[in-house]
């Protein structure tokens, strides 16, 4: 398949994505809804009922929303559930979301068991989850090639730009241009580079989304050090003063300092919090099959959940288990504790998890049959996620490739600008190739940049957050100045041209 092709599939998808988001806000929340529906009918709670407790339910927006306006045309316009239900079904965008909504009034009015069918509905939603993470897949891998091709396109450009608008050399040639070849035309056009960098992360970000909710503090870190750099930056173009600091350090070095200094601290801050998120979301599962085994024995559900937390094989989550189990032994009441966990994790799947833990528990007293099927989700929900992410793996070590060959080219168009030194071209004088070197490594620096920026393209790709990016941006801008140093020193040495 071609670039364009590529392209033209990924836009596809993303046009495809922009058109629906409201039922993909509607297909993300379906299982949690479908699963809080079968908690109930499990302990008892009418279905008109479980519409009403959906109202309060803030971590499903987009159902509470759809609660809301069903409970309201139930009380102001004085229908029927089933009927409000029906033309819900008629009025909705989302197909999965139709069919429940329709299956579960079929269900009602048939007199069937509507606990199998939900179980049922919920089995089905799975698989289509599985088939859609796939296909979520193959789409960021089309994207990453994309990608690629764009850097190289990129990378051509700057080739172009150094050789063909430095001053002199079209002069040489007999070519007169309108374009001056100073530093703003330079930010320009690596401006607009990065812009295209920018649109693509953009579209990475419609088609994968992060399980953390409410991540600020790695983008406040990063904050303060970000305007400082460009206040530097700023202060070093428009002040000869400091030009100083440039031929002291070059251009390349003094930029992978800079971005470094803007990585680091956002770097550990969210290392920290995606520790403890993601062990949650890997021990979520076996702890919830802890609490269900524990119940069928006929254990209260909160001396359940107090033996359980008991385990030392979930990690960081230990911590926030030990919480837990102290609060309930202090009696503390469930939601109180369920707002104090809201305030140690972001994970959005372990919160509706815990979320629906205690509803069950409150609401029907955790019955072992209820906690079953609460598990059961929770369990295939993780296979899907660690298979999402085993298959996104091989595409962060692409990003290193890239970053090594960008470098690579560099110090090729370097060193043949170099040997323009030792052979005679009519027209092209020592002064003028000399002017060339700021602007090599000014390009050069553009390179590490580029390559800085690529990381949080492989941060989203990866772990679905721009926040994680910032490692990846670390390693890719070291990466890629580490190259530039290994391969002019290769390179020179072999051909004798660099000084």
């Amino acid at each position: 398949m071609s670039a364009s092709s590529k392209m033209r599939e990924v836009m596809n998808r993303v046009f495809s994505l922009l058109t629906t988001d409201e039922s993909r806000q509607i297909d993300l929340e379906l299982p949690f809804t479908i699963l809080m529906f079968a908690l109930m009918t499990a302990s008892g709670i009418t279905l008109y009922e479980g519409w009403k407790k959906l109202c309060s339910v803030n971590l499903l927006p987009r159902t509470k929303k759809e609660a809301k306006e069903i409970v309201r045309r139930v009380e102001v316009l004085a229908r029927d559930p089933l009927t409000v239900m029906y033309r819900k079904a008629e009025e909705t965008k989302s197909k999965n979301y139709r069919e429940f909504l329709v299956g579960y009034v079929s269900a009602m009015k048939s007199g069937g068991n509507v606990l199998s069918f939900l179980r049922s509905k919920l089995s089905s939603i799975l698989a289509i989850r599985s088939a859609a993470a796939k296909q979520s897949v193959e789409t960021l891998a089309t994207l990453v090639e994309v990608y690629t091709v764009m850097l190289v396109v990129t990378l051509c450009c700057y080739i172009l730009f150094v050789v063909m608008f430095s001053s002199g050399i079209l002069g040489a040639m007999g070519v007169s241009t309108s374009i001056e070849a100073s530093p703003i035309t330079y930010f320009l056009f690596m401006f607009l580079t990065s812009l295209m960098s920018v649109a693509l992360m953009m579209i990475a970000h419609l088609t994968r989304k992060s399980n953390l909710i409410a991540l600020k503090k790695p983008y406040v870190r990063a904050m303060f050090p970000l305007v400082g750099m460009l206040i530097f930056f700023v202060l070093i173009i428009f002040l000869p003063q400091l030009q100083f600091v440039v031929d002291l350090l070059g251009m390349p070095l003094l930029a992978l300092i800079c971005l470094l200094l803007i990585s680091i601290p956002p770097i550990f801050s969210y290392r920290k919090i995606a520790k403890k998120n993601f062990a949650a979301e890997d021990a979520m599962p076996s702890f919830l099959r802890d609490v269900t085994e524990a119940r069928k024995t006929g254990l209260s559900p909160e001396t359940c959940i107090i033996q359980a937390s008991k385990r030392r094989e979930y990690g960081s989550f230990s911590e926030v288990l030990g919480l837990i189990r102290n609060q309930i032994e202090w009696g503390v009441p469930l939601r109180s504790i369920f707002r104090n966990i809201g305030e140690r994790l972001k994970s959005w799947p372990v919160l509706v998890n815990f979320f629906v833990l205690i509803e069950s528990i409150e609401v029907g007293g955790g019955s072992a049959n209820a906690l079953g099927i609460l598990t059961e989700y929770s369990e295939k929900s993780r296979d899907i996620e660690k298979t999402k992410r085993n298959m996104l793996k091989p595409y962060i070590l692409l990003s290193f490739i890239w970053s090594v060959l960008l470098s690579f080219t560099m110090t090729t168009l370097t060193i043949i600008m170099n040997a323009l030194n030792q052979i005679s071209v009519v027209g092209v004088t020592q002064g003028i190739v000399t002017s060339l070197q700021p602007t090599i490594g000014l390009f050069s620096a553009g390179v590490i940049f580029q390559c800085w920026l690529s990381g949080f393209f492989m941060g989203k790709v990866s772990d679905g957050s721009f926040a994680a990016g910032f490692k990846y941006s670390a390693m890719l801008a070291v990466a890629a100045y580490l190259s530039l140093l290994v391969s002019q020193s290769l390179l020179g040495n072999m051909f004798n041209l660099i000084p």
